[in-house]
């Protein structure tokens, strides 16, 4: 016998079980991801961001090259905080800025102007052979 039937065999049903999923291990461990949330828990404000109180993945992974000296990709950090227990957010009213009049008449001008004509393709074939 050869293989992993020789191991299991040899080893018993241990050796078969699993050892849990593949890939890297998170850079942060534990300690690190509760000081990056106690971090996050101060707000952006007191971290270099004055224009807005929000977190995002792209501020969260400049926090973590500052202060770990570690890269993340922005999608590595959305799943990170995911991990850690944080969700998106959505804002709970519209902006103050919002100005309904000028999403109106973007909608019927603007957009109308950019929009692809209604006219569909011509019927073709999906196969790259002809009829015969």
């Amino acid at each position: 016998m050869s293989g992993s039937r020789a191991v299991g065999q040899s080893g018993g049903r241990a050796t078969l079980r699993s050892v849990g999923p593949s890939g890297y291990d998170c850079r942060l461990g534990a300690p690190l991801q509760a000081r990056l949330a106690g971090w996050l828990d101060e707000g952006p404000t007191a971290h270099g961001w004055a224009d807005d109180q929000v977190w995002t993945a792209s501020r969260v992974r400049t926090l973590i090259r500052r202060k770990f000296h570690l890269s993340y990709s922005v999608s590595g950090v959305t799943r990170l905080l995911h991990r850690m227990g944080y969700s998106v957010q959505m804002p709970a009213r519209p902006a103050v800025e919002r100005d309904e009049d000028a999403i109106t008449a973007w909608r019927e001008v603007t957009w109308r102007e950019v929009k692809r004509s209604g006219r569909r393709p011509a019927r073709s074939s999906a196969s790259r052979t002809r009829r015969v």
